[in-house]
């Protein structure tokens, strides 16, 4: 969190962490963390590093967490950061996020962070079977959280929770950028 905004660091709301992107409320990291039901040794992919704080979370649950990151900025800044904080259970990369990172699959878990225009077909190709995918789906301004679980090599079920609004997900796979 920037120290311009060290007084709101408890406040439960979005702030902004540099290139029109935004670090998520506190409940919002919570609820999808408790979707995704991480366990200790899950093999976890991140789209969306942001400043690095719900791979931090992920980690600190155990997880070996592969997070990718599309803007240069913010990957070099939060790079450094985890570096500094020795979170070595974390591979941050610098790549469109929308096509997942296929040379690590398969992942127990797969957490998007950014609004998807509909579930990602090429997430579920890198997700193990049982595994679980949590990703905001909708319009670029109103999206349902949804938990996908894969039941076989072609086929899953989906679950709808509550509303969100997030960044969306620029990229091949996702929005274009405007």
């Amino acid at each position: 969190l920037d120290s311009a905004f060290a007084e709101h660091a408890y406040e439960d709301k979005p702030f902004p962490i540099g290139n029109n992107q935004t670090i998520s409320q506190p409940f919002t990291v919570a609820y999808q963390t408790q979707i995704l039901d991480v366990k200790p040794g899950n093999k976890v992919l991140e789209i969306g590093t942001g400043s690095g704080y719900q791979a931090c979370v992920l980690s600190e649950m155990g997880a070996k967490v592969y997070t990718i990151e599309r803007i240069q900025a913010l990957y070099l800044k939060t790079y450094q950061l985890l570096t500094d904080m020795e979170y070595t259970q974390i591979q941050i990369y610098h790549m469109d996020g929308t096509l997942g990172l296929p040379e690590e699959a398969p992942y127990d878990r797969i957490l998007v962070t950014a609004a998807a225009p509909k579930i990602p077909k090429i997430y579920l190709d890198q997700l193990k079977i049982n595994g679980i995918m949590v990703v905001p789906v909708g319009s670029k301004s109103f999206q349902q959280m949804m938990k996908v679980t894969k039941t076989d090599e072609n086929d899953y079920q989906t679950k709808a929770y509550e509303s969100f609004r997030f960044v969306p997900l620029i990229g091949e796979e996702g929005w274009k950028a405007d």
